[in-house]
């Protein structure tokens, strides 16, 4: 049986264009995208009817199953929580990110994330999801279990992202002792005894394994047809380590040269949307709306805060003279779900996903009203 909507006297965001009109739902895609009212229809009073966002790269599932050190939560509970702020977000397409490698201070033991990933399986067979949750493999290159946790996934189809990255000072996100000092002594409260050791350790590790790792990830991800991320690529080097790596996503890039690079070479380039909405990033590395400014910005994530994705493309167009709307929603849409391959998505035109989001914005924090996935309401 055939099931349709017309949502109607919306902004309909396309990728180009703001058009004033109505969106005709069938069975779950997108049927018809028209100029003018329909004669039927829900009124959406003028709101903007955005695609469903998609997110790359967020942190946030770990936040619920972990809430504080040493403390696990029932994994499927930790998952719902974690998906109603996401939906309620206007996130339709989320990779959740799975930390893999572990040292003595930090990390989760191999089989934590095999755990979630399996409850993340389950929840979705049960439906109980609201959005579509795909998986994002974080991977500590100078971890020396780090192929143990990965080999964990090696038939797992839900992944479809893996980011290689290496958080050993002096280098990439941080490129100076002050930042590190300041992310892992002060916050952590470590002695300066405490805080060399752990400086030695990371160090030594990185020069350990991180060359190897990266090779042997980058080489079984092309053959699984993961979609392959750089992380705090600072130096040229980086950059052309990258490519030759086959790596589509840039993210986080801590140098405007690393992210020109980035984006000349192919890659679509990722930085947080809580920079933009703090107005600079938490660790002192280049601000996102610098890049957006240089025409070199290709992606936001939400990180650490689901509703930043939302927030940050309203505050560029607040901010950046001649960037619009439709330009700062793709960072959100089409452009992630095109550099992973996600073709069906990201854009309101006839054939794609019914992912769809009732934004309303006069000024400021913007309101998200309503939420459907493929069709169905979810928030």
């Amino acid at each position: 049986m055939t099931t349709e909507t017309i949502l109607t006297n919306a902004r309909l965001v396309l990728e180009d264009r703001i058009v004033s009109g109505s969106l005709v739902v069938r069975d779950g895609v997108i049927a018809e995208v028209a100029e003018g009212n329909s004669a039927t229809g829900v009124d959406m009073e003028g709101d903007y009817i955005i695609p469903g966002l998609v997110e790359l790269h967020t942190d946030h599932l770990e936040a619920h199953y972990s809430p504080r050190p040493g403390v696990r939560w029932n994994a499927i509970s930790a998952i719902q929580s974690h998906d109603a702020q996401i939906a309620s977000s206007g996130i339709t397409t989320v990779f959740d990110c799975l930390r893999l490698g572990s040292d003595a201070d930090d990390g989760f033991q191999v089989g934590e994330m095999r755990a979630i990933a399996d409850a993340l399986a389950e929840a979705r067979s049960e439906n109980r999801l609201r959005a579509d949750h795909l998986i994002h493999l974080r991977c500590e290159v100078s971890a020396a279990d780090v192929l143990e946790h990965f080999a964990d996934f090696k038939t797992d189809t839900q992944v479809r992202l893996a980011s290689l990255m290496d958080h050993a000072p002096g280098q990439r996100q941080f490129q100076t002792m002050e930042q590190y000092t300041l992310y892992y002594k002060t916050k952590r409260g470590l002695s300066d005894e405490a805080f060399a050791q752990f400086v030695n350790r990371r160090l030594d590790a990185s020069a350990l394994h991180s060359d190897a790792h990266r090779k042997v990830l980058a080489s079984a991800c092309a053959e699984r047809g993961i979609t392959v991320a750089s992380h705090d690529d600072a130096t040229l080097d980086h950059v052309n380590e990258a490519v030759g790596f086959g790596v589509k996503l840039a993210e986080f890039p801590t140098s405007i040269e690393a992210a020109q690079a980035s984006h000349k070479a192919g890659m679509s380039v990722l930085m947080g949307a809580p920079n933009v909405v703090r107005g600079g990033s938490h660790s002192g590395n280049i601000a996102a709306t610098d890049l957006a400014r240089s025409g070199v910005l290709d992606v936001l994530s939400s990180d650490y805060v689901p509703f930043s994705l939302i927030h940050a493309p309203f505050v560029l167009t607040d901010e950046i003279e001649g960037l619009d709307l439709p330009e700062a929603i793709r960072l959100v849409t089409a452009t992630p779900a095109k550099t992973v391959g996600l073709d069906d998505r990201g854009s309101l035109a006839a054939g794609k996903r019914a992912d769809l989001v009732r934004v309303r914005r006069e000024t400021g924090v913007p309101i998200v009203r309503s939420v459907w996935r493929q069709g169905e309401r979810v928030a």
